[in-house]
């Protein structure tokens, strides 16, 4: 049976406007942010979620709060959610970086993590698709909605692509603050990515599949 995770990224935070990681670093939205998370709102108003998860930290709360509170769900929290843990790198902008870490910097452009302390892309991935899938098996053949961060999504991207979270870095931007986009997953796998353009057809496909499910005659048993 399969099941659809939407993911979004938070909407725009303070440090996003003026171009710094963040990681780990607790940030709150901007006013744009906070415009972004209603407008999210409104383009999953007509898609009926069983569930919203987020990132414990509050920019990605804030921006699953606005998508919950619409369709009277609770958001439920989630560490294993959160961004890249970017270490003393946290706070700069990508000039600053540049000049403090030169080598890093060049690796971080490969797709390589820069910063010496912090956590790695490998890492990162490891706990947010074992939390991807824990959410999935606990929705089994549901919908459910998403709210992370830029690394994360990426990662979780790549994973249903079949690709390397470095070579999908190298060939994909960040994702824009708070664009919608899916995976499927069935039998404890990601199956298939979909872009925010064919969210919609997914979930008619889904629905329509459903449908058929529920006209079945029973099987006979013996």
């Amino acid at each position: 049976m399969t099941t659809i995770v939407l993911l979004a990224r938070h909407g725009q935070s303070d440090w996003n406007a003026s171009r710094r990681w963040q990681g780990h670093a607790e940030r709150p939205l901007t006013e744009r942010g906070r415009e972004q998370a209603r407008a999210l709102a409104a383009r999953l108003a007509h898609i009926d979620l069983d569930a919203v998860y987020s990132s414990d930290l509050q920019r990605a709360a804030e921006t699953a709060r606005a998508v919950a509170d619409a369709q009277g769900l609770e958001v439920v929290e989630l560490p294993g959610l959160r961004e890249v843990d970017v270490g003393s790198w946290s706070g700069l902008t990508r000039a600053e970086a540049e000049a403090r870490f030169p080598e890093g910097f060049a690796r971080w452009k490969e797709g390589y993590p820069g910063w010496d302390d912090g956590e790695s892309y490998e890492a990162m991935t490891e706990r947010v698709l074992s939390t991807v899938l824990r959410i999935a098996r606990d929705h089994e053949g549901g919908r459910t909605l998403v709210v992370s961060h830029g690394g994360p999504i990426r990662a979780i991207h790549a994973a249903a692509l079949g690709l390397d979270v470095h070579a999908y870095r190298r060939m994909r931007p960040v994702e824009p603050n708070a664009r919608l986009s899916a995976v499927c997953v069935a039998e404890d796998a990601l199956t298939e990515l979909c872009p925010a353009s064919e969210i919609d057809a997914l979930i008619e496909r889904d629905q329509a599949e459903r449908r058929a499910a529920a006209t079945q005659p029973p099987t006979p048993a013996g």
